[in-house]
Parts: structure tokens; sequence; C-alpha cells
């Protein structure tokens, strides 16, 4: 009922990836929105990006891509596939906790400039890092 091929697998990996670059982005625009509203001056809102961005790109390059090869090819070893087994059972608690995480914490910089500005760069380097790694699903191993 629940068997599938690798390739389903991958897909649905990179689905969770993709949609977790979306969540981030999304979620970071509205911080950086709210840090704007308290304080209209630019210029940390834009070093926040930056910042994000090149963080994100080498999390990119030394850490999410290494991970994400590593999934692909546990799935690849996998001698009858299920639905559920795009990532360990371990990475959805990881994920799970890290939603919950995260969503406390925006919560609580809500209204205070720096750790708005804090918490978007922080959404803005792991959005950067997956979309920045998300390669890895498209190119034979």
């Amino acid at each position: 009922m629940f068997d599938s091929s690798t390739r389903s697998l991958k897909l649905l990996a990179a689905m969770v990836w993709y949609s977790g670059a979306i969540v981030l982005s999304y979620k970071s625009s509205r911080l950086l929105l709210e840090a704007q509203n308290i304080n209209t001056e630019q210029t940390w809102i834009w070093l926040a990006v930056l910042a994000g961005i090149m963080i994100g790109m080498v999390k990119a390059k030394y850490l999410f891509k290494r991970v994400c090869i590593k999934n692909l090819k546990r799935i690849d070893a996998l001698k009858a596939p299920k639905l559920w087994q795009s990532y360990r059972t371990h990475f959805y608690f990881f994920l799970l906790a890290m939603i919950i995480l995260g969503s406390f914490i925006s919560r609580l910089a809500h209204g205070n400039y720096a750790a708005l500005i804090t918490m978007a760069t922080i959404e803005v380097s792991l959005a950067t890092a997956l979309l920045g790694s998300s390669n890895c699903f498209w190119k034979k191993q």
C-alpha cells in the first residue's frame, strides 16, 4: 500500500526541501516588513538580507549539499522503499522541532527591531541554503 519507487522518494524529498525554502522566504520577508515598520531605515534590512544570502551560500556548499547527497544515496540503497522513507525518521522530528522553535522565537521577536532583523537573517540564510543545495536533486549521482 505504501510501496514507492526511489524516484518518487527523491521527488518527495525535493518537495520537502523546496517547501522549506518557500516558507522560510515568506517568513523572513514578513519579519523584514515588520522591522521596516518599526524603523524605516533601510540599511540594516538590506544588510540582513545580504548577510543571510552570504551565510546561506556557505551553508549550501559545505553542509546542505552533503546532507542532501547523503540522503539521496540512502534512498538509492533502499531495497523496498516506502513512502515515508524520503527522509529518516529523526529528520522529521528535527524538522518539527525547528518549526516549533522558529515559530516561538519569531513570536518573541515581534516589536523588537534587533530581534526581527536577527531572526530574518537566520531565515534568509536557511532559505538560501535550501535553494542553493537543491540542485543535488536534479544531478545524476
